[in-house]
């Protein structure tokens, strides 16, 4: 199997953009199966940075690039990503670009509610986007979801907005808001429609023709394995699943067209928003990686928080995921310290355990156990091959191998794409 899915292991923000663009351009089929543009890609090529949320990363190279209905589709945003795109000199036409005609919409109404929710939350808040990505896919599931396809039927709309407005107008009352506005909904719809339309096909039917073809998919995740709704650190999660498991149902493909599953892996840990995080540091330390990793978030600007390698949690996502290699991604950043620290296991309740608890309470009440080892002199931005590596920072990777009990595929030593030491080629499997 020539194909590769690559997933974030941790909560996002691994540093996917840059090692989904370099698997992108030996790939030729890109496919987004899950989230919606609450996610975020930054690519570098050249002198040239691209910000992604919505489009798959292989867009940059001219590589047919897929939305599948696995993802919820904001028709507005699409528009403006493309506009700024094509701002760039990338070319994207319905020759190098599709969605899954059956893809849900985020409309107007699904970011009113997103925002109404998380002003109304207090100490509750999950910190959300704000994007309308969660109410996009509760009314997926309960069956009221405007989907792409719909698109093309506006005048026969009524039954569907009728469900959807029974709900959402019952939801604004609570907020003290009006209901929603039907005639301006559909008046949006129509203006959006022809320019979605143009890219809107049967995905499933197109992917699984390349697959009888004998071409390398790439299946591009959002978020990480630790924001799954139902694997990662609840309720502080997005609203899809982004474990790989996902690709079948998300893209229209058979669960055996994952391949080979690449798990994109910080060299220390950060998260954006709220929820435990058990390595976290708020300290000088903490402060510092923040600076030199530049963490703030591609889509929200909003500071990510920082702390050590959490071993427990990356050996956990592996094996939720099926992890065949990590990439480990941004290990310049812990150039210059003296000594540092990976969590090996947690103290519950004064009870060594060694994997994340589900309930919220016992995550937020464990403490990490750390193991110290010495930092490394000199520097590792840019180094392509092991010889360029520091002794130090080369054993640093071989413990993390040791505790995650996965083997690393290539460590990323800047935001160049060249700037990796590849030592398994993902689509050779």
């Amino acid at each position: 199997m020539a194909n590769v899915t690559v997933i974030g292991a941790q909560w996002g923000d691994e540093g996917k953009g840059k090692i989904v663009d370099w698997l992108a351009a030996r790939a030729d089929v890109v496919v987004r199966f899950q989230g919606g543009h609450n996610a975020g890609h930054t690519l570098v090529v050249g002198n040239t940075t691209y910000k992604l949320s919505l489009l798959p990363s292989g867009i940059v190279t001219g590589t047919l690039s897929l939305i599948g209905n696995g993802v919820v589709l904001d028709p507005w945003a699409l528009r403006d990503e493309i506009t700024r795109l094509e701002g760039q000199g990338v070319t994207i036409t319905p020759a190098n670009f599709g969605i899954a005609d059956n893809c849900p919409l985020i409309l107007p109404l699904h970011r009113d509610l997103d925002g109404l929710r998380e002003a109304a939350a207090g100490s509750g808040k999950i910190g959300t986007t704000g994007r309308g990505i969660g109410p996009a896919y509760e009314d997926k599931v309960g069956r009221r979801a405007i989907r792409v396809c719909d698109l093309s039927h506006l005048d026969e709309l009524e039954p569907q907005l009728d469900r959807l407005c029974a709900h959402h107008d019952a939801l604004r009352a609570g907020f003290g808001e009006p209901p929603v506005d039907r005639a301006a909904l559909v008046a949006e719809l129509r203006a959006i429609a022809p320019f979605v339309l143009q890219y809107a096909q049967p995905v499933w039917k197109r992917l699984n023709e390349a697959k009888k073809a004998g071409a390398k998919i790439l299946f591009e995740g959002a978020q990480g394995v630790l924001l799954d709704v139902d694997h990662g650190t609840y309720p502080f999660v997005t609203s899809s699943n982004t474990v790989s498991g996902t690709v079948a149902s998300g893209s229209g493909m058979g669960p055996s067209s994952a391949g080979f599953v690449l798990g994109i892996v910080k060299a220390y840990t950060t998260r954006v928003g709220s929820g435990p995080f058990p390595t976290e540091l708020e300290d000088e330390t903490g402060e510092l990686l923040g600076r030199k990793g530049h963490e703030f978030g591609t889509v929200t600007a909003r500071k990510r928080r920082c702390g050590w390698f959490d071993a427990v949690l990356v050996r956990q996502t592996c094996a939720l995921s099926g992890v065949t290699g990590i990439a480990l991604t941004k290990i310049d950043v812990l150039d210059g310290f003296e000594k540092i620290l990976i969590c090996t296991a947690y103290r519950l309740h004064g009870e060594l355990i060694d994997y994340l608890p589900a309930s919220a309470q016992d995550q937020a009440a464990v403490e990490p156990v750390y193991e110290e080892i010495d930092g490394w002199e000199g520097s590792t931005v840019g180094a392509r091959s092991w010889a360029n590596l520091p002794a130090q920072a080369i054993k640093y990777i071989r413990r993390i191998e040791e505790l995650i009990e996965c083997p690393v595929a290539s460590v990323s030593t800047s935001p160049e794409r060249d700037d990796t030491i590849l030592v398994r080629d993902p689509f050779a499997g």
